[in-house]
This record gives structure tokens, C-alpha cells and sequence, in this order.
């Protein structure tokens, strides 16, 4: 096992002195390549981001309350089975909704939204479809969805851009591009031109988290219902809204107002009144459904089983008060921040920045910017996205650090500067340094001044802080660092870059001692001591003894002689 671990610290300490530090500009070339090719192809720093963004959103602290002027009337469970009896299954006949928007009128709502596509004629209802159209058609605040399709299916489609209403088209438009997607049926809605898409889409993952607030095809602008709703309701610079709006959730599912569609309609038709006569005066209602069978039900950051017309609700309140979310989530900010938190963590290895600070700092920093994110989005509507670029600095920090200490101890338990496992001997060159300084020596001070030594060094060497705390004569020995090389005795270069470093550090000890904050009048005295240690005795602790004991006497032998001479 003894042997195992030499030739593994040799091993180590043979690659260190190839790569030396350089090691960390490899490392950050690598992670650079790794954001590039993520960015572009994985997108694995992309999916931590929207984690991240999932999990702070969801547990907000000061959460944007819903609008109370906003209600949905939901078609939910209960209002089908309400209904079943008199009006069999959905989609019941439209003259239900006509009755339902001719009475609630009365109450003088501020928009009647439909989240409902009606595509098709009632072929077994004509005159219930007619009576809704006749209904639609005497209202100026009712609005219907648009169902965008995919594109790739708009060469296949003969309805062009130009023959729905409310669009708008730049100087550049194609005057004769075609659209593939599904309008109402009904004239009455058709001419008021209060259209808008309803669509929803997911990210890559499955989950909401953006509305589309327009679409901008070959020169066209189609709007979003949300859009067209808040425009309609008096809200300001909706010009200014992002094509992809980040959706600002106002809680959990059934955090608006709502009410169950049969009771209102139930109540709406009968003479005697319970429900509030002024329950929709001013408010936008949105007509929709939460009903598990009628498949409306999407996953967001909020809830894997969030309402879609919720989705259409928070749209239209994001949109009217313009409150979304502001984040950059491309890809460009995801790089530069990626490689800026990389490239400064592989700069402070690279220097040898302080480990102690570094690791404080370091640890320090990654947590302050999730906290600064967590908190940005609880006081404001911007969201610090930064998930993907810390976890890219932890991960270069986590390698880096390995690398750090394991050729740390390498180099410090074994030394191995040219040192073999079936070496018969090896030398050792010992350096004790006394400190002597008007004032006491902590062990914060000392840490700094075994550190300074450390990034001093040119060669693999040990460095040990021997304290004088001890009662009785060893108190006399003081704090003492002890630096100390071991090498083969074959080869003289490796004696001679050891001596090489002991003087260089022995040339520094003034500056160091500064360094650390000791007064110029510091006193530094030092010897250097050479000896062997034979790799096959019986107590290897028994020779370092007798080395240091030797070392530490040369070092008053020679203060002796100087104080002599």
C-alpha cells in the first residue's frame, strides 16, 4: 500500500511538473467548448436554467396578486353533468352560450371572452347556431379565439392573411400569403374583429412558461387574444410587449375568480335572483373550461396540472398591467455569463489567488447571485438568470480543486522529485525559519506566511508550522515554519534546483514577512540543512526527527558564529 501510494504521488507530481498551471487553461478551454457545444446542440444549461427559474417562481415570497376584475366562468365538471340531462354531452348546442352572453350583458361586463374555438356549424342545430351569431352580432365586447396551426402548413392553405380582420401588415408584407388556421365559424364574430390566437406553447420540456403575444409571419401581424382583450380594456404600451411574453403567475391553479357555469346560467335564467346582480359589472369574462374531459389542462412552472384558460387569464393580466417577466434566456447571455464566472474562477487557480480567501470568496459569490436572483424576482419583474452559469463554475471549481489538492499532496506528503519506490535513499533538504517579532505571531498570521511561502516555491517541497505553545523548555523553540525537499540521490539536477528554491525563498523572507502584515523590524533567521533517509529502516519518523534536531541546531550553530564574529 506504501509503495501504491508513492508511485501514485509520483505519478502526480510528474504530471504537475509537465502541466504546472497550465493544467487550468486547459481545463477552462475544455468548459468553454462544453458551454458552446450546449448552447448549440445539448442544451443541458438550459434545462438547469428553467429549473431554476421553475423553482424560485414557484416559491416566491411576494407573489403578484390576480386580477380581481378578470373571472372565469368554467364549464368544469359539475356544469357538465348539470347539463347532461337537458343538453346531452359538449359541445352542447350554441344556444346555450348565446342565452348565457344575452343575459349576462345586462350586467354591462367589460369583455365577454370566449376560450373556446368554434370551428364547425351545428349541423343539427342550425337554428341554434343562427340565434347565437344573432346574439355575437349585437355585442361590441365579445372576443374569439383564432387556432394558429403549424406553418409548414400554410402553402396547403387558401386562406390568405388579408381576409381576416383586425391584421396588420408592414410595407413589405405578401399581400397573397396564406395562413393555415382555424377561424370561427360565425359571421358575427368574424366581422366584429375582435380575433385573437389562443395558442400555447411549451417549451422543450414540456412546460409553459411563455405566451406568444403575436405572431410576425411574411410581413403579417396576427395578435394574441390576451392582446387584443388588453387593448381593449385601456391598457398602455402594449406595442412594447416581447413577441414571447414570460408569463408573471399570480399563484397556483384557481388563483382567479371563478364561477361554475351552470350556477350562473341557471341563475342568470331564473326570476328569482341569488347570486350578486352586479357580480360581472366591469370585469372581463373569460368563458372557459377546467374540465378534465374536455383536455385543457397544461403543465407550467406553477403546477403540472395548470387550466388552460388560467393560462389565457394570466396572459390577458400580464398583458394588460405589463407586469411579464423580463429575463434574458438566449442564448448569447448564457455564454458570456457561462465563460465570465469560468474564465475568472480559472484565473484565481492560475495565479495562485490566496485558497482560503479564494474558497470564501468563491462560495461566497455563487450563492450571493442565487440569492440576488431569488430576490430580484420577489421585488421586481426581472429575473437574474443565472443557474446554468453557476453550475458551469461550481463544476471547473470542483475538478480544479481536485486537481489542486491531490498534486498538493502529492507533492507535500510524498515530494516526489524524482523519488522511486525502490530507492535505497533519498535526500532531504530542511529549512527551519524562526520568526522573531515584537509582536505575538497568531495562527491567522502564520497561515498567511506558510501560504506566501507556498506560492514562493519553484520545486515540490512541504511546508509545517511548528507552534510554540507548549509549556516548559519546548516553548523556547518559538513558531516556527519548517520548509523541507526530498529527492533522488542519482540525479544532482534535482539537489540543485531544491538548494536553488530554498535560496530564493530565503531571498524573499523580508517581503513575505511584510506581506503578511509583521513589522519591518521583523527578525528572520534560517539554516539549510542536507541529510538522507533510508527507505528501508524500520522508523521513518525516528530520521525526520534526527534531521529536523540536526537542522535546528545548525540554524543556532550559525547564530552563534555570527554573534561571535
Amino acid at each position: 500500500m506504501i509503495k501504491l501510494k508513492l508511485i501514485l504521488g509520483q505519478w502526480l507530481a510528474n504530471l504537475t511538473r509537465k502541466l504546472k498551471n497550465n493544467f487550468y487553461i486547459y481545463l477552462a478551454t475544455l468548459f468553454t467548448l462544453l458551454v458552446l457545444l450546449d448552447a448549440g446542440v445539448f442544451h443541458i444549461g438550459e434545462n438547469m436554467r428553467d429549473k431554476a427559474f421553475d423553482f424560485m417562481v414557484k416559491n416566491r415570497v411576494f407573489q403578484t396578486k390576480a386580477d380581481k376584475d378578470i373571472v372565469i366562468v368554467d364549464i368544469n365538471e359539475a356544469s357538465l353533468a348539470a347539463f347532461a340531462k337537458e343538453y346531452g354531452r359538449w359541445p352542447w348546442p350554441r344556444q346555450v352560450l348565446g342565452e348565457f352572453v344575452e343575459n349576462i350583458e345586462a350586467q354591462k361586463p367589460k369583455a365577454i371572452v370566449f376560450d373556446i374555438v368554434f370551428s364547425d356549424a351545428d349541423i343539427y342545430n342550425a337554428d341554434s347556431d343562427a340565434y347565437f351569431n344573432d346574439v355575437i352580432a349585437g355585442t361590441d365586447n365579445t372576443f374569439f379565439p383564432i387556432l394558429r396551426l403549424d406553418t409548414s402548413q400554410d402553402s396547403e392553405s387558401k386562406l390568405k392573411f388579408s381576409q381576416i380582420p383586425g391584421l396588420t401588415a408592414s410595407p413589405e408584407a405578401n399581400k397573397d400569403a396564406t395562413i393555415a388556421a382555424v377561424l370561427p365559424h360565425f359571421e358575427g364574430a368574424l366581422k366584429s374583429g375582435r380575433l385573437g390566437t389562443h395558442n400555447v406553447y411549451p417549451d422543450a420540456d414540456g412546460i409553459v412558461r411563455e405566451y406568444r403575444i403575436y405572431h410576425d409571419d411574411y410581413g403579417w401581424r396576427l395578435p394574441s387574444l390576451p392582446l387584443v382583450v388588453a387593448q381593449f380594456s385601456g391598457a398602455k404600451n402594449t406595442e412594447n410587449l416581447p413577441k414571447d411574453m414570460l408569463i408573471n403567475w399570480r399563484g397556483k391553479p384557481f388563483s382567479y375568480s371563478y364561477a361554475t357555469f351552470s350556477d350562473v346560467f341557471t341563475d342568470l335564467a331564473s326570476k328569482v335572483k341569488k347570486r350578486p346582480q352586479n357580480e360581472f359589472t366591469n370585469k372581463i369574462v373569460i368563458i372557459g373550461s377546467t374540465a378534465s374531459g374536455l383536455f385543457d389542462i397544461k403543465a407550467t412552472a406553477m403546477d403540472k396540472q395548470f387550466p388552460g384558460v388560467e393560462i389565457v387569464a394570466t396572459a390577458i393580466d400580464n398583458a394588460k398591467h405589463g407586469d411579464y417577466l423580463k429575463v434574458w434566456r438566449g442564448k448569447i447571455p448564457y455564454i458570456l455569463m457561462s465563460l465570465l464566472l469560468i474564465w475568472l474562477t480559472t484565473l484565481a487557480f492560475y495565479f495562485k489567488m490566496d485558497r482560503d480567501k479564494f474558497n470564501s470568496l468563491f462560495t461566497g459569490s455563487q450563492v450571493g447571485l442565487l440569492v440576488l436572483s431569488y430576490i430580484g424576482i420577489n421585488v421586481s419583474n426581472t429575473y437574474l438568470d443565472l443557474a446554468g452559469p453557476i453550475v458551469w463554475a461550481v463544476a471547473l471549481f470542483g475538478v480544479a480543486k481536485i486537481y489542486a489538492l491531490a498534486t498538493d499532496r502529492a507533492l507535500q506528503r510524498w515530494l516526489a522529485f524524482g523519488v522511486k519506490a525502490d530507492n535505497a535513499e533519498h535526500s532531504v533538504l530542511m529549512m527551519p525559519i524562526l520568526i522573531e517579532a515584537s509582536e505575538p505571531l497568531s495562527d491567522a498570521l502564520l497561515k498567511k506566511f506558510k501560504r506566501r511561502i507556498e506560492l514562493a516555491s519553484q520545486s515540490p517541497n512541504n511546508i509545517e508550522i511548528l507552534l510554540g505553545t507548549q509549556s516548559g523548555i519546548w516553548g523556547l523553540f518559538g513558531d516556527m515554519p519548517v520548509v523541507s525537499w526530498m529527492y533522488a540521490d542519482n540525479k544532482a539536477e534535482y539537489g540543485a534546483a531544491a538548494m536553488q528554491d530554498a535560496q530564493n525563498i530565503a531571498k524573499q523572507l523580508p517581503t513575505l514577512i511584510e506581506n503578511i502584515g509583521l513589522p519591518k523590524d521583523t527578525v528572520t533567521r534560517y539554516a539549510l540543512h542536507e541529510g538522507k533517509l533510508a527507505n528501508q529502516a524500520a522508523s521513518l519518523a525516528s530520521q525526520w526527527r534526527t534531521l529536523f534536531a540536526q537542522a535546528v541546531i545548525k540554524l543556532e550553530h550559525d547564530q552563534n558564529m555570527k554573534d561571535l564574529a
